[in-house]
């Protein structure tokens, strides 16, 4: 990661931090009255091929001893009250500020992958992490959709990972390696501004 990302991302990291500040209370406060303890989901991700951190978003599903794996319809029985709507609104994402603060994450970049894939596709996550992961990217802006509309129709973890492995890592890896030849400051904020106005329409 460049001097002139990581700044941006900091300054970035920090004025989201305050702004968001009042969101972050209230959401906290809301799975804390509907949905109980814990409000916060912690899982390890991968920010390189060897290096694995512990990512935090709020809590969408009902906790379940040995979850692992990508969320399929195998668990959509799982989602809370407010889970549907954290994660319509990609809300559940926004404690990720915390691993942006601490360098764990860039607020563009691939979206940091579980540790059993990195394991399972080597060659391909040792490209894709040569990029800082992140927050946003190329493929959570065009790929994300049809991702949700592939694992949706899924039934058991087995199918879940089967179509994952198949039909999104190898599409995701593509337009992780796109922006990863093309990345700039300038290109970090043309994506994040594509986020955001994806998220309010």
């Amino acid at each position: 990661m460049t001097p002139a990302k990581r700044l941006f991302d900091l300054v970035c990291a920090i004025l989201l931090s305050i702004l968001l500040a009042p969101v972050i209370v209230l959401v906290a406060m809301l799975i804390l009255v509907l949905d109980g303890r814990p409000i916060f989901y912690i899982s390890e991700r991968m920010r390189s091929s060897t290096q694995g951190f512990d990512l935090v978003k709020f809590r969408t599903m009902k906790p379940v001893a040995g979850d692992s794996g990508v969320s399929g319809g195998d668990k959509s029985d799982r989602i809370t009250r407010t889970g549907a709507f954290l994660r319509r609104t990609r809300l559940d994402e926004v404690p990720q500020l915390w691993n942006v603060l601490r360098g764990d994450i860039s607020f563009v970049g691939p979206r940091p992958p579980l540790r059993q894939y990195v394991d399972r596709f080597p060659d391909l996550y040792g490209r894709v992490l040569q990029s800082r992961p992140g927050i946003t990217g190329l493929a959570s802006i065009y790929f994300h959709a049809h991702e949700e509309h592939l694992l949706a129709r899924t039934s058991s973890r087995e199918e879940t990972d089967a179509v994952y492995s198949r039909a999104c890592i190898p599409r995701k890896a593509h337009l992780d390696l796109i922006y990863q030849e093309n990345r700039t400051v300038c290109m970090d904020m043309m994506v994040m501004l594509k986020t955001v106005f994806k998220r309010l329409r």
